[in-house]
């Protein structure tokens, strides 16, 4: 049985990890490409597919994205108590027929069933994979560790998002489920034949009462939940990706677009440069480092709104570029550069305040963010294209033909669509004001822990 990593800070650096790691990385980067394949679809899915308006398919996708981020604070502390390998066998049987379960059905209560699934199983991978990351490493190569696996996360969201934009484009969004049904059994076999977890059973929790200990243990580090709710902005503005960037595409630009592939920017910046920016800022503060990231991510949202400052293609290096596609991928880039100053050191923040065989316990905490963020993200962003980028079958026969005019080059948008950037206008917003309580906290902690020195 492989042992965890000791931690002997006389230990240098290094980018070796046991086999444990890649295996739990590669099953992460299945898993990752399955959610990314279907939640970039998703609202679109709900409302052509199932039925649902822009704000009912917002609350929907935001309740299921979320939940899958509330869940593994639950789900974690299982996982310490069944073992990782067994968790992980149960998670990616859970995903299988979960996307399988929306690919064959399309009425509104076996979705919300198949939905149910992914997030029950998936809530059990974050935890574990991020526990194996966590257990295979040391103090000295918890940085590195997390930041290949945050590069394995992003390079799955890539690839997932690749493959289903033509499956959208040729077979109808209805069909994208499928592959994320075959990312998820492709990767049962692999745990359930290669992965072997450390054994590190006599420091989890043995009974239920110790479990909820661990849980209240995450919960009353204070600073560490408060982080939780200033960070949740930056991930309501990142979380648009999903929540309005697609169906904001499709109405503005037309089907022919790919929203899918423009998403794809944000994984392949963090791929490229997350290393990079995690060896710059390795000796920083984690809050020092999050700071950046909150000041780049309302700059991200300026940049989409400014598509409607153009009043036609625009020329990139000899290229004719939709305004709206040039500054999606510009704004796209900027949010994958925040997060590399983000993320990684999150998740290395997350893992230090885990005492030993409680990983799965905090490590499910720390993507309470997101769950904040997702659900009201979503649910927001429902409203604001209802408002100001409505779905086209729901206006009159005149103006649903004004805009298929438009789409084809032949003449402007009909009114309704005037207002459309303001939706990124209002997110900008949120990480001006994310921004600002960051700073707050950043200045309070420090004034507190001078004083507990003095």
């Amino acid at each position: 049985m492989q042992q965890p990593m000791t931690g002997d800070p006389a230990a240098a650096p290094t980018w070796r990890f046991p086999r444990t790691f890649w295996t739990g990385n590669a099953a992460e980067l299945c898993e990752r490409a399955a959610y990314y394949g279907t939640f970039i679809a998703l609202r679109t899915y709900l409302i052509r597919v199932v039925g649902l308006d822009d704000v009912q398919a917002g609350v929907v996708a935001g309740l299921f994205g979320g939940w899958i981020y509330l869940v593994p604070f639950f789900t974690g502390a299982l996982a310490d108590r069944m073992g990782f390998r067994r968790a992980l066998m149960l998670a990616f049987a859970l995903l299988t027929v979960g996307y399988g379960t929306l690919g064959v059905f399309h009425t509104l209560a076996p979705v919300l069933a198949g939905l149910a699934l992914v997030v029950l199983g998936g809530a059990f991978v974050k935890p574990v994979i991020t526990g194996t990351v966590a257990k295979s490493s040391d103090a000295v190569n918890r940085a590195r560790a997390f930041s290949i696996f945050y590069m394995v996360v992003n390079i799955g969201s890539f690839t997932g998002k690749t493959i289903v934009a033509p499956m959208r484009i040729q077979m109808g969004v209805e069909t994208v489920p499928y592959f994320s049904a075959g990312a998820c059994l492709f990767a049962l076999a692999l745990v359930a034949l290669i992965y072997r977890p450390p054994d590190d059973t006599a420091a989890q929790p043995k009974n239920l009462r110790e479990t909820l200990q661990g849980m209240w243990m995450a919960l009353r580090n204070l600073r560490f939940f408060a982080l939780i709710l200033i960070t949740a902005g930056f991930w309501s503005i990142q979380g648009q990706l999903y929540a309005s960037m697609p169906d904001y595409v499709l109405r503005m630009a037309g089907e022919t677009y790919k929203p899918e592939w423009y998403a794809n920017v944000n994984p392949l910046v963090v791929v490229l440069l997350v290393v990079a920016v995690t060896q710059l800022v390795r000796t920083w503060k984690p809050e020092s480092s999050m700071l950046v990231a909150m000041a780049l991510i309302p700059l991200s949202s300026l940049a989409m709104a400014s598509s409607a400052w153009f009043a036609g293609p625009v020329k990139v290096l000899g290229l004719s570029l939709h305004p709206i596609t040039l500054m999606m991928v510009i704004g796209i880039a900027i949010q994958g550069l925040a997060e590399c100053f983000l993320s990684p050191k999150w998740l290395e923040f997350a893992s230090k305040q885990a005492p030993r065989g409680r990983e799965g316990v905090f490590l499910g905490f720390a993507h309470m963010n997101t769950f904040f963020a997702w659900i009201f993200g979503f649910i927001f962003s429902g409203y604001l294209l209802k408002t100001y980028c409505p779905e086209p079958g729901t206006l009159s026969d005149a103006v649903r033909a004004q805009h298929a005019l438009a789409l084809a080059g032949q003449g402007p948008l009909p009114a309704a669509y005037a207002q459309a950037h303001y939706l990124w206008y209002a997110y900008a917003g949120i990480g001006a004001l994310s921004f600002l309580a960051l700073v707050s906290f950043i200045w309070i902690t420090g004034r507190l822990d001078r004083r507990a020195q003095a």
